[in-house]
């Protein structure tokens, strides 16, 4: 018999990252959407979870817990529903963490894991996306070049979430043609950082351009040493966690809007007796559930070691889709009440049409 429900401990963790999202991203996410700032205490809440020491082996200074891809998107999936950009703040620093736990060497892990394992919140960032048109994660224009004993970096990216904060960013570039991640410091010669980009969504959420001009680093900083690192597994990571999140974004969506449609009136009866409204309410919850059955698949794949590319392409650009199909509906459920910003269906609406570009991945 195959379960489709989660264990025990997920539940009770599902049951926690909901409260949390309830209380304090659904408390402040418009005033952030507005002012373009997540309060601090926030983000040291969300800390304080362990959200990412958990899964840091102890000999790092973490809690050594066994890491599951299928718990971490449970958990961004209620953080998303909350928010989107607090949530994506939040777990940042799992984009350098994580690749290091599975690939860094031991010297890599050393020197930076327990930097993750703090009290307070740790900036850290990776840096995969470029602004052209033609973007592929397997064909990148950033390039490395070893030259005695640093690599040289060369090119540009775009989309780069609290890169004026992080102390380490974790940028993927092209060696011989292949994409490889490198552990940049903040400090490092050639690394510049741009203004903060101005988005259509995820306003509270701030993302940077950046530069890197023969910026060099140590060879020691190739992410997995001699051995490299497996990009394809990192990049479906990526994808599972992004479509968790459109999940949660979408699951708020559906609920404002099958609430709403409960208890708005027309002509007598509430506007959710009728067919076309009905049927749009049905189809928005068949859609987020097919999603939430397919991120819980790949993320199955991933937990058990196996090759999970096909379904985490696939999962990955029925996401995209998904979650603008919900969020568009839900601003049409309300009407013209959808389209100002009295109600947060429009903001959602802004924030799923960005998941096609989170990492490029619009299309398999």
């Amino acid at each position: 018999m195959v379960s489709f429900s989660p264990s025990e401990e997920q539940q009770m963790i599902i049951n926690m990252v909901k409260e949390f999202s309830t209380d304090h991203l659904r408390r402040v996410y418009r005033e952030c959407d507005e002012s373009g700032i997540i309060p601090a205490d926030v983000i040291d809440t969300a800390w304080e979870f362990g959200f990412i020491s958990t899964s840091i082996p102890e000999e790092f200074q973490g809690l050594g817990e066994a890491r599951s891809s299928l718990t971490g998107a449970l958990i961004a999936e209620e953080l998303a529903w909350g928010d989107l950009s607090i949530a994506m703040h939040i777990l940042c620093p799992s984009l350098v963490a994580i690749p290091l736990v599975e690939m860094g060497t031991d010297e890599q892990k050393s020197k930076y894991l327990p930097g993750f394992c703090g009290d307070r919140f740790k900036a850290a960032t990776a840096a995969l996306i470029e602004p052209r048109f033609d973007f592929d994660p397997a064909a990148l224009s950033t390039t490395a070049r070893l030259n005695g004993g640093d690599y040289v970096l060369n090119g540009e990216k775009c989309y780069v979430p609290l890169a004026a904060d992080a102390d380490l960013l974790l940028v993927y570039a092209s060696e011989n043609d292949c994409t490889q991640g490198f552990l940049v410091e903040k400090a490092a010669t050639g690394l510049e950082i741009m203004e903060r980009e101005k988005n259509m969504g995820i306003k509270a959420l701030a993302t940077y351009e950046l530069s890197l001009k023969d910026c060099r680093v140590p060879k020691g900083n190739r992410l997995g040493g001699e051995d490299g690192c497996d990009f394809g597994r990192i990049l479906n990571y990526s994808r599972v966690a992004l479509s968790a999140m459109a999940v949660g974004v979408a699951r708020g969506a559906f609920e404002y809007a099958r609430d709403y449609a409960k208890e708005r009136s027309a002509f007598g009866e509430p506007i959710a007796s009728r067919q076309t409204i009905a049927f749009m309410l049905a189809e928005m919850a068949i859609e987020i559930d097919a999603t939430r059955l397919m991120t819980w698949e790949a993320t199955w794949k991933l937990d058990r070691g196996e090759d999970a590319t096909k379904e985490a392409s696939l999962l990955k650009s029925y996401a995209d889709e998904m979650v603008l199909t919900v969020t568009d509906r839900a601003v049409q459920i309300l009407g013209g009440h959808g389209y100002i910003r009295d109600h947060p269906v429009e903001l959602w609406l802004r924030n799923g049409r960005g998941f096609a570009t989170f990492n490029g991945m619009a299309i398999v």
